[in-house]
């Protein structure tokens, strides 16, 4: 029975799971909105959240900078994210108590219905529920 277990598996393997959730974080910290299925977005955001505290933790008075920073390495895949996290996304989170992340749905995806959203930072601009159709550029003679 699975009393109790939250996680999803995803199909993968543990090793594979952590990865993908390691990367999906990573990626969020460095380009600060990523696109990505709804299920992998509210695994990841758990993740985010949790090493967003833990960076506010160590930043805080009284606080350890260098645990702090090395717990976040060891959740994160690139020193330059642990960088970004500790200078920018840290202290623009520090009054808020909790809920860092923001989830926008995007609609189904075509290929194998899907549904896509978009995970980002709350500090960030929110993106439109659903992207409007481009117009085709206009021809000049």
């Amino acid at each position: 029975m699975r009393h109790q277990r939250v996680m999803k598996k995803f199909g993968r393997s543990t090793a594979h799971r952590k990865m993908l959730m390691k990367g999906l974080v990573t990626n969020l910290i460095l380009a600060e909105s990523i696109k990505t299925t709804l299920p992998k977005a509210k695994e990841a955001r758990k993740d985010a959240d949790r090493i967003v505290t833990v960076a506010k933790k160590g930043l805080a008075e009284g606080g350890c900078v260098l645990a702090a920073r090395r717990l976040a390495a060891s959740r994160l895949l690139d020193p330059k994210a642990v960088q970004k996290l500790f200078a920018k996304i840290a202290p623009a989170m520090k009054d808020r108590k909790g809920g860092y992340t923001r989830i926008v749905k995007l609609g189904t995806r075509k290929g194998d219905a899907a549904e896509m959203c978009v995970l980002q930072w709350v500090t960030a601009a929110p993106v439109a529920e659903k992207p409007a159709a481009e117009e085709p550029a206009k021809e000049v003679k």
